[in-house]
């Protein structure tokens, strides 16, 4: 069982990116996901999370600018970032809401030049 998180870079303040999280052994769809994320020295915190009824919430910091969504078909789940601001820089991991340890892996690097 896996959860890899892909699609981070290096952009500009006002830029946009969309990371993507791969399952496998894990059916998506079905489980209630998350999207979370590491800023250095910072502890680990919610960004947005969906239901598998597809409901879905934001941090407020991110409410706005940031979609989550998910491609049943693909197996996949995704987070859409617009309007990037510099303190978005951080490691961003895909899990369940609320998170297992079992799924936490490295995670994509996001970096936000003001």
């Amino acid at each position: 069982v896996q959860l890899q998180a892909s699609g981070g870079g290096l952009v500009q303040a006002g830029g946009s990116l969309r990371l993507s999280c791969a399952a496998s052994g894990f059916i998506v769809s079905i489980n209630d996901m998350g999207w979370y994320r590491q800023a250095p020295g910072k502890q680990r915190e919610s960004v947005a999370a969906i239901s598998w009824r597809g409901s879905t919430n934001y941090a407020d910091s991110v409410k706005g600018r940031f979609t989550i969504s998910r491609d049943n078909a693909k197996n996949t789940l995704y987070l859409q970032m617009n309007s990037l601001k510099p303190e978005d820089t951080a490691v961003y991991y895909c899990n369940t809401n609320p998170s297992r340890d079992l799924f936490w892996g490295q995670g994509t690097q996001v970096t936000v030049s003001s």
